[in-house]
């Protein structure tokens, strides 16, 4: 599909039942070993996060070639996407379990759904988000996306430990209405814990996921209300990203990589 301009990696789309595999395999890494995660189609013995969605969705993965495919080592990043006329032929978003999407879905617009995102220990701190993001911005101009959402995660469920960060996103990041998905009903989790004025913002932005705090630098939204996963052990808030919205240097940010 594309590639990673001077860096040795290969940036494509998931083409055969290995790069899948591989996608599965780093996921069950991140997602189970090292965050605690579960789910009733995770493989503990061969080692693979998966669920019934996979087959549905387009899976973004970096390669690093150095990397031993035989032993489904060479995805060291992964991204999973789901265009709106793909949710229809499952009948749903992945995230409609936890939020109230009507908003998005009736606003006539090209969405993209986006999840599992993720990267190898070792490719962390450096350039592999960006390569990702890349590849990333090459598929929502290819498919001519307008909204990006999906769920990011806090690690853990005691929605004490981060009441300060979770009231920051709703106090200053909160979605305008016309695109403010909300937390369904019987399991909406209030995000406004702590008076704005109360907040200490840097200890706040500290405890912020990077992921989340990188979709804030591109101008993204949270929807309302958190959802609290049990099965995955994390909190999740739902990103909201809309293309017409960005501002000249939020889409330097975005595609800075593709124009190396």
């Amino acid at each position: 599909m594309m590639t990673s301009r001077n860096t040795g990696f290969q940036l494509r789309l998931a083409a055969t039942d290995a790069d899948l595999e591989a996608a599965q395999r780093l996921r069950y890494d991140v997602f189970v070993e090292e965050l605690g995660g579960d789910g009733p189609l995770v493989d503990h013995e061969a080692r693979l996060e998966r669920d019934e969605f996979d087959p549905y969705f387009d899976h973004l993965i970096l390669v690093d070639p150095s990397r031993d495919a035989t032993k489904l080592e060479h995805v060291v990043g992964v991204y999973r996407l789901l265009r709106g006329e793909q949710a229809q032929k499952i009948g749903r978003f992945y995230s409609e379990s936890e939020y109230d999407l009507t908003v998005l879905k009736e606003g006539g617009r090209r969405l993209l759904e986006l999840g599992r995102s993720c990267l190898h220990p070792d490719y962390r701190g450096g350039a592999g988000m960006y390569h990702l993001w890349s590849g990333l911005a090459e598929y929502v101009e290819r498919h001519e996306i307008e909204v990006l959402f999906g769920v990011a995660s806090f690690h853990g469920t005691d929605v004490q430990a981060v009441a300060e960060p979770l009231s920051l996103l709703h106090h200053r990041h909160l979605a305008p209405e016309d695109i403010r998905v909300r937390a369904r009903a019987e399991h909406f989790q209030p995000m406004d814990l702590v008076p704005e004025e109360a907040i200490d913002r840097r200890k706040a932005m500290l405890a912020t996921p990077a992921l989340i705090k990188a979709y804030l630098r591109l101008g993204g939204f949270v929807g309302e209300g958190a959802f609290i996963d049990h099965a995955f052990n994390t909190i999740d808030v739902c990103l909201i990203l809309d293309t017409a919205r960005m501002n000249d240097s939020q889409r330097a940010i975005y595609t800075r990589d593709r124009a190396r």
